[in-house]
């Protein structure tokens, strides 16, 4: 896909891209929350925070943002999504690159951002092997939603795999939409 390496901060992530425009481009997460986390970030990788940005930069940034949550939306049938920016160390940011997250959200099981207290929660979880729903809601649950302590990284061919098959959707998503492929691509 790219002819140029591309980089996310000092990490080379050539082969887990799935998307380049001209200044940013979309690619798999290391150790994504849920199936469908992906990463939206800028070629420049002096970019560190949103207000680096030129305005070409940043009106490609968004445009690009738009049409991989749209598409994220499609693929993998989310009602919703977060998008997130941990806009400087402060914030939580842990790479050195400006980068958006696009997460997937559904309706079924949905806690919102309290989902992380609730799986560490061991009341939660005992409920839940109890209640209705007992142990089939737990371990969909635990499947959906990993504790960060229990995210693994990923290994290059898990993400090169992931990548090719978002690139494929993606072109499939282009030419079932070609309204949003003339609007945003």
């Amino acid at each position: 896909m790219a002819s140029t390496p591309i980089y996310f901060s000092k990490f080379l992530v050539t082969d887990q891209v799935f998307y380049i425009s001209k200044y940013t481009y979309a690619l798999v997460n290391l150790k994504p929350i849920v199936p469908g986390h992906v990463l939206v970030v800028p070629r420049n990788t002096d970019v560190v925070e949103l207000g680096l940005l030129s305005p070409e930069e940043s009106q490609d940034y968004f445009r690009t943002l738009q049409l991989i949550q749209q598409f994220i939306k499609w693929k993998y049938k989310c009602d919703a999504l977060n998008i997130a920016i941990q806009d400087g160390p402060e914030a939580g940011q842990s790479v050195p690159h400006l980068h958006t997250h696009i997460i997937p959200r559904y309706r079924l099981n949905n806690f919102g951002d309290q989902i992380y207290d609730k799986i560490e929660d061991w009341q939660f979880r005992r409920d839940l092997y109890v209640g209705d729903g007992g142990r089939e809601a737990r371990k969909a649950l635990e499947a959906k939603f990993k504790p960060d302590a229990q995210r693994v990284e990923r290994n290059h061919d898990v993400m090169l795999e992931e990548a090719n098959m978002l690139k494929q959707g993606l072109a499939q998503f282009l030419k079932e939409y070609p309204d949003i492929a003339s609007k945003w691509a």
